[in-house]
C-alpha cells in the first residue's frame, strides 16, 4: 500500500515522502497515529497545500527571529551583584536573571532560550548566546558588576 508521510518516521522516511508499506502497518500504526495518509489524488493535493502553508508560517517566524536577532545583537544588560574580594560573587547570574534584565528592556525572551552552560560566578563582560529559532542565534552582552 502506498502512503504519504505526514511526519518523519524513523527507518521509513521524511515528511512528504511517498512510501510503500504493508496494509496492516498503515492501518494499525501509521493512520491511527496520524503519521501518514493514503496516497490518493485528493490527499496529495491537500498535503501539498498544507505543506505550502507550513512553509509560509515557518518563513514568517524565521524572518521575525532574524529581526529580533539583529536587535538583540546591539543589546547589553548589566547585572549588579554582591561580590567579595578577587572578583568572586556571593551567588551567580543565571539565565533567569538575564531573562529579567532583558524583560526590563522590553524583550520577551524565554529563559530556556538563553544558552548559558553554567551560571556566571565572577565579574566581567560575557557574551551569552540566545537561540531564537532553529537556525537563528543571537548574542547578548552581559556586564556583571559589583553593586
Amino acid at each position: 500500500m502506498e502512503v504519504i508521510l505526514r511526519e518523519n518516521v524513523e527507518n521509513l522516511g521524511e515528511r512528504g515522502d511517498r512510501v510503500q508499506v504493508a496494509r496492516g502497518f498503515a492501518r494499525n500504526y501509521l493512520f491511527p497515529q496520524s503519521l501518514a495518509v493514503e496516497a490518493s489524488p485528493g490527499n496529495v493535493r491537500a498535503l501539498t497545500e498544507e505543506s505550502k502553508m507550513r512553509d509560509l508560517r515557518e518563513n514568517k517566524t524565521k524572518r521575525h527571529a532574524e529581526g529580533l536577532a539583529q536587535k538583540l545583537g546591539k543589546v547589553s544588560v548589566t547585572a549588579t551583584v554582591q561580590g567579595g574580594e578577587d572578583e568572586k560573587l556571593f551567588g551567580s547570574v543565571t539565565a533567569q536573571d538575564i531573562e529579567e534584565l532583558l524583560r526590563a528592556q522590553g524583550y520577551e525572551i524565554d529563559k530556556r532560550r538563553i544558552l548559558l552552560d553554567e551560571p556566571i560566578k565572577s565579574l566581567g563582560v560575557y557574551t551569552v548566546p540566545v537561540k531564537l529559532h532553529t537556525n537563528v542565534d543571537a548574542n547578548v552582552k552581559v556586564w556583571v558588576v559589583k553593586g
